[in-house]
């Protein structure tokens, strides 16, 4: 384990560090030049707040293999007298998941009929913001500001905007050869965003796989990234210097991989979704907090990554595991939740999957981690492993 987070899951704290420097360059001249583009804000409008916020793991300190991806929310200036509406108790959006919409009150769409007719549809007879023409408008706003932004960057690096219907636009950077040391193309989503204040967003709900039907435009997905952020920086603050949470996380993430590329359709796809990145990281904050911070140092890797391993088949075999920050009422006191998420309903997040699949999932995952040796030597061959990417 130790051979196998070291050849191909630890990434070089130098390579991720101007990975994460570039993109932060060069996004911040893609939003200054899409706000400086943009309508002017006002009833009518749609227009950028100007900002942007780093999520995911590459910015939590738990990417793995190579500093290649990114994601980015932007967030969007709305007009006034839009009001979020929770969702989940209706059975609107998908399982597993929370949904909001963002309704209009009483008697707006008729002052502001322009916006109402662009960027709303109709749910249960109310105006709603409709997540796919928010979407449509961003893409179109980001690919006309791309000419400008690429002529001002193109003695550090060649950039191209990608867009497929119903998801974000992804920003391809390719670094100039004599600009960085670190020669590594990277993508970067970005993620157009709602504020709902206290640090919280809602993002287009994405389609459960590539075949899937496109997710209900009137409803939001909820990002809560910055609680997370919080949590892992409380974390590292409590923990002992050497702590192997994260790094439990890493190698967890790198066994899903491995036994993935082992299994076939259709439950291949269903295995990359029942342990998503997410699950995993939601099962490690629940078992971080039922015990002393000081097990989790680095000589007690092993056992701390056996108890996640048997900590997520359980929770598999129960078919329940709640997201971490929705009604949790045994979060630590530091990490202070907006009212919104205290008073929002519990969701399950693997209410979206059958028993089966996910008895499957358990009898797979306790395989995989009594098998790790022969997974790790067998799909670590060059026949499995994508080329690694030059410096």
């Amino acid at each position: 384990l130790e051979s196998f987070y070291a050849r191909q899951l630890r990434l070089s704290p130098h390579v991720l560090g101007h990975s994460k420097a570039h993109v932060g360059r060069v996004v911040a001249e893609l939003v200054r030049a899409a706000k400086a583009q943009g309508l002017q804000p006002g009833p009518l409008a749609l227009s950028l707040r100007g900002d942007f916020v780093r999520i995911g793991s590459a910015y939590e300190q738990h990417k793995v293999r190579s500093p290649d991806c990114f994601d980015i929310l932007v967030p969007l200036r709305l007009p006034p007298h839009l009001e979020p509406q929770p969702r989940c108790a209706d059975g609107l959006g998908p399982r597993g998941a929370f949904v909001c919409g963002l309704r209009a009150r009483a008697g707006w769409p008729r002052r502001y009929r322009p916006f109402a007719e662009g960027f709303c549809v109709e749910l249960q007879g109310r105006s709603h913001l409709s997540s796919g023409l928010v979407l449509r408008w961003f893409q179109g706003h980001l690919q006309r500001c791309l000419g400008a932004v690429r002529y001002r960057l193109q003695e550090r690096c060649r950039i191209s905007l990608s867009a497929c219907p119903g998801r974000p636009p992804t920003l391809h950077i390719v670094p100039c050869s004599d600009y960085v040391c670190c020669h590594i193309s990277m993508a970067v989503r970005l993620i157009p965003a709602i504020p709902l204040g206290d640090t919280l967003y809602l993002m287009a709900l994405l389609p459960e796989g590539p075949q899937a039907p496109p997710a209900p435009e009137a409803l939001w997905g909820l990002n809560a990234s910055r609680q997370e952020q919080r949590l892992l920086s409380w974390l590292k603050e409590q923990a002992p210097a050497s702590s192997c949470h994260l790094k439990c996380l890493q190698i967890l993430k790198g066994l899903r991989d491995l036994r993935g590329q082992g299994l076939e359709e259709p439950f291949c796809s269903q295995w990359g979704r029942v342990l998503s990145s997410y699950v995993l990281k939601t099962a490690l904050f629940s078992l971080l907090l039922q015990g002393p911070l000081e097990a989790w140092d680095e000589r007690f890797l092993l056992e701390r990554l056996e108890d996640l391993v048997l900590y997520l088949r359980d929770c598999l075999r129960k078919q329940v595991l709640m997201h971490f920050f929705l009604g949790n009422a045994s979060l630590p006191e530091a990490v202070a939740l907006p009212r919104f998420l205290k008073e929002a309903a519990p969701v399950n997040l693997l209410a979206a999957f059958d028993g089966p699949t996910l008895d499957l999932a358990a009898f797979q995952l306790i395989n995989t981690w009594i098998q790790a040796p022969h997974v790790i030597r067998m799909y670590s061959s060059p026949r499995y492993l994508r080329p690694a990417l030059t410096p």
